[in-house]
């Protein structure tokens, strides 16, 4: 039961929680999930991590997007990375017991640090916290999935403007990696009213892999993203261990998600990051 049918969006008061819910782009109706705020229309209260209650607040959903999570920010303030395994397993059970599927936010830093073009067949090899928890959130949940007969697609999302490091991350005095062909690092990212996009269309798209990179096209060089915001940087010698160029490969997603050539440049990346499509 997909299409139009509606999906429950876990974590819906959550950073991605609040881009999507302000795009109101093609896609599904959208039901979304608050632990303890009096549900308004189009809210219900739940709590992510009792099965039994996300199962009540999915009652004729087709599709349940498991936004929820504990991010590195949160974990840095005392959060447990090891509950994004328990949400996703709460929201297996859940989707088995309405007949939904399920929709996993995880991360490309369960690839590790791997350079190159990265496709959803890579061998795993996280390095960060953040990542091993990723890792182990993806495999608990396709192994629940598995045996409850759930449809279950992963989401490895990459760099999103303005969460980012470089971007997001930036202060006066801000050092960046620069190689001796003058490049500075280049990476995989998608503006946060792409991403919007993204997670809406797939919300309603038919017959998903088990797991989907979400990134724009191509690669960007985190300089030219300071550049076009107009914030200073200072280049500095990249050591020896350093990666010049870290990409997901997106073919799997253009055959479900129409996304432009331009989606992927850093004038469209910091437009979105500033406040609105370009």
């Amino acid at each position: 039961m997909v299409g139009n049918a509606r999906t429950l969006v876990l974590g819906a008061t959550g950073r991605i929680g609040g881009l999507l819910r302000r795009e109101q782009g093609a896609g599904p109706p959208m039901r979304w999930q608050t632990r303890s705020a009096p549900p308004a229309p189009g809210w219900v209260r739940a709590d992510p991590l009792d099965a039994a209650s996300v199962a009540r607040a999915a009652e004729g959903c087709g599709t349940i997007l498991c936004l929820a999570g504990v991010t590195p920010a949160r974990a840095a303030r005392g959060g447990d990375l090891g509950a994004n395994a328990a949400l996703a397993l709460a929201a297996g059970h859940a989707a088995a017991a309405v007949g939904a599927r399920v929709l996993l936010v995880s991360s490309a830093s369960v690839y590790g640090n791997r350079s190159g073009l990265l496709d959803e067949a890579t061998p795993l090899a996280p390095v960060s916290p953040y990542g091993i928890a990723k890792q182990a959130m993806e495999a608990r949940a396709r192994n629940i999935a598995a045996v409850r007969g759930v449809a279950l697609c992963s989401l490895r999302i990459g760099n999103v403007a303005g969460a980012d490091a470089t971007l997001g991350g930036w202060q006066p005095g801000f050092a960046l990696d620069r190689f001796p062909n003058g490049c500075t690092p280049r990476r995989s990212y998608i503006g946060p009213v792409t991403l919007a996009r993204v997670l809406r269309a797939l919300s309603g798209a038919q017959n998903l892999p088990a797991v989907l990179n979400i990134a724009a096209p191509g690669s960007v060089e985190m300089g030219a993203l300071l550049d076009q915001a107009g914030l200073g940087w200072q280049p500095r010698p990249a050591p020896q261990d350093a990666i010049a160029r870290v990409e997901l490969a997106t073919a799997r997603l253009a055959r479900l998600v129409d996304l432009p050539p331009a989606a992927g440049q850093a004038a469209t990346l910091v437009a979105e990051w500033q406040g609105g499509a370009p």
